[in-house]
């Protein structure tokens, strides 16, 4: 029996798209050995249908989570992924004022996980990965953290260019405005503040759309994914405005 019922943002007979929440595994990992949901296994009892995952969103981001059908269509869709066709875009609130937009041309060395990448090549080259970005809000709050007088933060935009394991943040680390809520690569200090000043509990990234080839019709699709209440209520006590 479900405990929640998933919002399904699409559905026909060959694709399914839900707006995933933040903190709900894609699929059963040996890294979390104890959870007990994961979004694959929910789709699938919420629909009465096996589905076959295409790509994967962190545990701790929410928005769209496209899943096929059938083997044949999961194949199709891969092949989209890996030819960079397919158009994310991505909210996130960082530390300090981003430029109002750019671009990180930064490779990166894939991570690799102890327990689940026991086999995996240490010596892999780093793989290209790009990252566009553009501001859409900033706040300064009157708080001191770590270093700096006040608490700085800025809305962007993220589109990747290409899908590299945390890509988005650890680039957005590289460039000096990690993303807030990240406890991997984040910044503590200001995570610390948001958590005790405003009860931020989650990470603040979110993927609000998606557009692509639907893989059997050929007709463009765009999938949009609302943010979520607590990514909404974090924005509302930051003062940035969503204006999109």
């Amino acid at each position: 029996m479900l405990l929640f019922m998933l919002e399904i943002l699409f559905q026909d007979e060959y694709l399914v798209a839900i707006n995933k929440p933040s903190g709900l595994l894609v699929h059963r990992s040996p890294i979390d050995q104890y959870e007990t949901r994961f979004a694959l296994q929910m789709t699938r009892d919420q629909i009465g249908r096996h589905v076959f995952p295409v790509h994967r969103l962190d545990k701790p981001t929410s928005g769209v989570l496209l899943f096929a059908l059938s083997s044949e269509v999961a194949s199709a869709l891969t092949k989209q992924f890996t030819a960079t066709t397919i158009h994310k875009n991505y909210l996130a609130v960082v530390r300090g004022y981003t430029n109002n937009s750019g671009v990180v041309d930064s490779d990166l060395q894939e991570e690799l996980d102890k327990m689940t990448d026991k086999l995996a090549d240490k010596d892999k080259p780093a793989q290209s990965a790009i990252t566009h970005y553009e501001r859409l809000a900033t706040t300064e709050l009157p708080y001191p953290v770590g270093r700096y007088d006040t608490a700085r933060y800025s809305l962007v935009s993220l589109q990747p260019k290409t899908g590299r394991k945390h890509q988005l943040r650890r680039h957005m680390k590289r460039i000096y405005h990690p993303i807030v809520g990240d406890t991997t690569h984040g910044d503590g200090k200001q995570n610390k503040f948001l958590r005790e000043q405003f009860g931020l509990d989650r990470l603040m990234l979110h993927a609000i759309s998606m557009g692509f080839l639907h893989p059997v019709t050929g007709k463009e699709l765009l999938i949009n994914a609302s943010a979520p209440k607590d990514f909404l209520l974090i924005l509302e006590e930051l003062r940035l405005e969503l204006g999109i």
